[in-house]
């Protein structure tokens, strides 16, 4: 399968790779961001198996298809090595990549992820399963496919797969997280769908909240951005720029 990408930025140093959301393309989740990243790095956007301009498959979307997709694709850009930075459905993705690809990862930044069940808000996804692809007709995620699918009648077939994969969500042990390699970055919205609570555990286990000024800072960093929703985490790039910058280039 041909996984969509764009390269932007120079070719020194390590390259960035963004991972979008569910529903949504390099538009939607990057679109403000990808040129304040660019300026110091390469950055590698790609869209997932029928996201954007990537056809769909004969296979279910999950998270551990996306990661052997984009291990793929960094293969055949003669990639060894890269920083990833996802959001929502594409964090998840990141972070599968780091417990599971850790070779082949340099840094992440996890933009609003669970890594278990419990680490949503109770309830969220009750109904998720009544959700019909003509409620999102409208949508700016709808309006960006129709611009870039390959085939946009295959909208519904695309909400239908993610439905499965909703109610299939991806987990990760305690023990995963505490043995993650890569230094990581957690991104949180004030509103987020994931519990603030579920942040500070999963930054804990990470080696995190700890008196920086007795101890030395950790290697991981947790920001949580106010006023902020899930939805409007890509609307947030003049304070992520400079904050995924400054940790990026930390090592």
């Amino acid at each position: 399968m041909e996984i969509y990408h764009e390269t932007h930025g120079s070719d020194e140093g390590r390259p960035l790779v963004l991972i979008h959301g569910a529903l949504s393309g390099i538009g939607t989740s990057f679109g403000t961001i990808l040129p304040l990243l660019a300026k110091s790095r390469r950055v590698i956007a790609v869209e997932l198996q029928a996201h954007g301009h990537t056809p769909d498959a004969d296979r279910p979307l999950t998270v551990e298809h996306f990661a052997a997709d984009v291990v793929e694709l960094l293969d055949r850009l003669g990639v060894e090595r890269a920083d990833v930075y996802g959001w929502s459905m594409g964090a998840a993705v990141a972070l599968r990549l780091g417990t599971d690809h850790a070779e082949r990862v340099g840094r992440l930044v996890l933009a609003s992820v669970s890594f278990e069940d419990a680490g949503l808000h109770p309830g969220l996804l009750d109904g998720i399963q009544d959700l019909q692809p003509e409620h999102l007709h409208g949508s700016e995620f709808h309006e960006e496919y129709l611009r870039t699918a390959p085939d946009p009648a295959d909208w519904a077939n695309l909400v239908t797969k993610m439905k499965v994969l909703d109610a299939n969500l991806p987990r990760w042990t305690p023990e995963q997280i505490r043995a993650l390699a890569a230094p990581t970055m957690i991104v949180l919205a004030d509103s987020d769908i994931v519990q603030p609570e579920h942040a500070v555990l999963m930054f804990r286990l990470l080696g995190g909240a700890v008196p920086g000024d007795l101890t030395g800072l950790p290697a991981c960093r947790l920001a949580i951005l106010p006023g902020t929703t899930h939805t409007t985490i890509p609307q947030r790039a003049e304070w992520l720029a400079p904050m995924i910058d400054e940790f990026l280039s930390d090592g």
